[in-house]
């Protein structure tokens, strides 16, 4: 008898280093272990266009062909016209916009504010999100910021994750990055998950300057995702820049309900 309990105690230690162990690589992999293939189901619009400088067939070339890989039903589109059918746009839970600079008419900007506020999820980055319709005010309320600078160009700078808790960031250390560095106009309502610093080096009035790099937030109903990361579609070889902006599309999709806000 006292080999069987020495023995159920011995499995029994072994079960708890087991748990321990997978609940240790979950939180590395940022909870992925639980989300794989999460965007099944999922209808998305992914929209690009706009200036060519930030590669949208390129970034397209990426992230569709992963968006299908984790399930989901996409529908594309190479202009705003989509944003006024209502049709489309009520059947959606996800919109993907790269479309930078350009400008959007009042009943595609209406739509598009209806169905984020809705409660249909919002994700992009760059200037495919963050500089999309310079005219646009209640437009950069939604999203929660607006580029209006990268001192320098194309300099090296460090990404640093404020929030290693958050499923978008979690296991994620700092990591460098050389692309443009986005100086933008942020509200101060977002929930931001990584910042950099601005050195000075190019306008010396902005040193020591604390910008928000990722963040996310809700409009209404609506779940909105934003990282300034992705010049150019090189950029998402950085591992960490192309993982932050998967998760965070995932999250705007409406994935780790539990683990969120």
């Amino acid at each position: 008898m006292k080999r069987i309990l020495n023995s159920m105690r011995f499995y029994k230690q072994i079960i708890v280093a087991l748990a321990g162990v997978l609940l240790i690589t979950s939180h590395m992999m940022g909870s992925n272990i639980w989300t794989e293939g999460s965007l099944r189901g999922k209808k998305v619009l992914y929209v690009y266009g706009g200036w060519e400088g930030h590669e949208p067939e390129k970034c397209r070339d990426i992230f569709v062909p992963w968006l299908k890989s984790e399930g989901a039903e996409v529908f594309l589109y190479e202009d705003l016209k989509c944003y006024d059918d209502s049709l489309l746009m009520a059947k959606v839970d996800l919109i993907v916009q790269h479309v930078t600079m350009g400008e959007i008419s009042s009943s595609q900007e209406n739509a598009l504010l209806k169905a984020i506020k809705g409660g249909v999820g919002l994700a992009g980055w760059h200037g495919g999100l963050g500089d999309s319709f310079r005219n646009n005010t209640e437009y950069q309320y939604m999203v929660g910021g607006q580029w209006v600078a990268h001192p320098g160009g194309i300099i090296s700078y460090r990404v640093n994750i404020m929030d290693k808790e958050d499923p978008v960031t979690r296991g994620l250390e700092d990591f460098e990055m050389r692309s443009e560095q986005y100086y933008m106009h942020v509200d101060p309502n977002v929930n931001v998950l990584a910042t950099m610093i601005f050195t000075g080096e190019y306008d010396s009035w902005i040193e020591g300057a604390v910008m928000p790099v990722v963040w996310k937030k809700n409009y209404g109903e609506g779940r909105v995702f934003y990282s300034s990361l992705g010049h150019v579609a090189a950029d998402f070889e950085v591992v960490e820049a192309f993982e932050i902006m998967k998760r965070g599309i995932k999250w705007a999709a409406g994935e780790w309900d539990a683990l969120s806000f």
